[in-house]
Formats: structure tokens, sequence, C-alpha cells
């Protein structure tokens, strides 16, 4: 399997970071978690005056096997369509990263479909969709590790040609919240049940039916007790795929902004692998995903926003940018008390 070398964040200037946001011109904390943005963006640039440079979000898309048993309201062919709408702009990631000044790129990870060249979709496809998880897993360890290893090159590259400091990722692949149900099921031990939701849009009879699915194809599980084990058996190669970005994310030293739903199971997935990817992580949106808020709190961990999306594409992660700009701002541009000479008023 291939190697990351994620390095905790340095909390050497951890009080000096703290001095200076204390003596903003403000009431000590009144900003409240601008401030804890402020000092995490500090440690993991290993600066007091950190910035935000070329932020990127990449989306990942992919097919599921599993969208055979029902499990979702959205046809296979969603996929490609919607990663084609996505390259001509217009939908609801495009606006976003217009707006907020975000470099989108697209990767086909593994859809079932043959993208024409020439659409600016960058090609990694590692198959035409995982296999079916409730018989067996979904790919084989080699594809996963292809998945890791091509997600790691997007952003080696992305990195190395544009000075990115801050990437959020976001997913595009029919029936892909049930294996993200599963892994957070299997990663935090919350009841199956709790992490299974509406997906697309499920109604009550199509939740039930795809929560005996999903248990069905746990209790046929029998790939081991290893966290490759289970990420093989029930993944998609999207979510490898960003698991593989993420980490070298960290590696590189990035701020990484979560999304919603699927791209929190799978930094949880992958904290179960490195732990200290969690350090470079700030969740951006907790969706309207049934199970999402569970998985965060199991995680020690709260988003900034909370507006009900549950589109997924990376759009809760980059509504929430510019609240980091602010925290950012803050403690570059806020005056201290000494330098106007204002009495501290706390």
């Amino acid at each position: 399997m291939i190697k990351f070398n994620i390095s905790p964040v340095d909390k050497s200037q951890q009080e000096a970071i703290t001095a200076k946001i204390d003596n903003l011109t403000k009431p000590k904390g009144s900003l409240g978690r601008l401030e804890e943005l402020a000092a995490r963006l500090c440690m993991i640039q290993k600066t007091l005056s950190p910035e935000l440079r070329s932020p990127h979000n990449v989306l990942f898309a992919a097919d599921h096997g599993i969208i055979e048993e029902g499990v979702s309201v959205s046809p296979k062919e969603v996929t490609w369509q919607q990663l084609s709408h996505f390259s001509k702009g217009g939908a609801g990631i495009n606006f976003l990263c217009e707006q907020h000044g975000f470099r989108l790129v697209l990767v086909d990870a593994g859809v079932d479909y043959d993208i024409p060249a020439g659409h600016g979709i960058v090609d990694m496809k590692v198959g035409r969709g995982t296999k079916n998880f409730l018989y067996g897993p979904a790919m084989s360890i080699e594809e996963m590790n292809l998945c890791l290893e091509r997600g790691a090159e997007i952003v080696e590259q992305i990195y190395r040609e544009t000075g990115c400091n801050i990437i959020s990722f976001g997913e595009m692949g029919s029936g892909n919240t049930s294996p993200s149900a599963i892994w957070m099921h299997l990663f935090t031990g919350i009841e199956l049940e709790k992490c299974i939701g509406a997906g697309a849009g499920l109604d009550r009879p199509g939740i039930r039916h795809k929560y005996e699915v999903l248990a069905k194809a746990v209790s046929n599980y029998s790939g081991g007790d290893s966290i490759e084990a289970k990420i093989v058996w029930f993944g998609g190669y999207e979510m490898v795929m960003a698991m593989g970005a993420m980490l070298k994310s960290a590696e590189l030293g990035m701020t990484i902004i979560v999304d919603g739903f699927i791209m929190t199971s799978v930094i949880l997935a992958a904290s179960q692998l490195y732990p200290d990817i969690m350090d470079y992580a700030i969740f951006g949106h907790q969706g309207d995903e049934s199970g999402h808020k569970l998985m965060l709190d199991a995680m020690g961990v709260k988003a900034l926003l909370h507006l009900d999306l549950r589109l997924g594409e990376g759009s809760g992660a980059v509504c929430a940018y510019p609240i980091i700009d602010s925290a950012v701002r803050m403690i570059n541009n806020m005056d201290s008390f000494q330098s106007v000479n204002v009495t501290k008023y706390f």
C-alpha cells in the first residue's frame, strides 16, 4: 500500500499565536470560531501570518455496483451526465467556485461511460464502476492502491503548479451514500440504521429497503478486520481517490476543507490509517443527510455551517471558505491594542 508521511501540526508557536489573537482590538474570545480557525491555520502553516493561496475544489466521479440493488433514486447514467454538465458550467458547484475564487478540477475516477476527450475532465479512470459489494468486494487491493496513488498525483500536481495551500474535495456518484453509511458504521460503531438516510431523495419505504440491502451486505462481509480490507470491500473509486488526495494534501501541509456526508466518511476512513490527518481538516458543512451530525460528533468535530445542503460536489466546503478567509483577515488585518494605543477593555 502507498505510504504517506503525515506529521502532526507544529504547536511550538501556540503561545505566541494565542497572544497575538488575544491582543487584537476586541474582547478576548469575542470573535469565537474565527479565532479558533486562525490559530489552526497558523499551526498548519507554521506562521503568525497565515495566507490562503489558489483554492481548488477537486471533484471525483465514479459509479457504484450497489446501485443495482435499488438503493438510490438516481439512475447510474446521472453520474456521467452530471460530470459532463460540470465541465460546461451551470451546475451548483460551478457558480459556487466562481463566486468564491476556486478552480474546479474534474476527475473521472471510475465512471461507467467513455467520456470523450476535450471536455477538461482529467482521465484517472480505474474501472467502469465498482462491483456490487452485496456479493463481494467492490474493488481489488490493487485498484484501491491505484485510486490512492492517482488521488495523490492530482494534489501533487495542483500544489506544484499553482502553490495551492487550501483545498476541498467533492464527489459525483449515484448511490455513494450507501458505501459512506457503511464506512460510518464500521469506523464509528454507530448502529447501521442510524447511518442511513435518503441520499438523493428516497422516501420512507426506499430508506427501509436501503437499510435492508446494506445490513445484508455487512452481514455478508468476510474481508477481515483490517481497515484496508473494509475500504476495499465497501469503497467507491471516487471515495478512495479522494482519500489519497486528502492524505497527500496533509502530507504537503495544505488545509483541507471537508464537505458533507460522503467526504466526511472519506476523511473518517483516512484517519483510521493516519490519525494526524485530522490536524489539517476544517469541516465546512453539516449536511442534511441523516447520520452526518452523528458522524461529526463521533469524530469530535463541528462544522462551520449547517445549511441543510445535500448536493455533494464540494458545495458545502466551498460555501464555508469565506469564513476561513475572515479568520485570516482577522489575524492579519486587525490592529493590536499596543499599535493603536487602545486600553484593553476585558
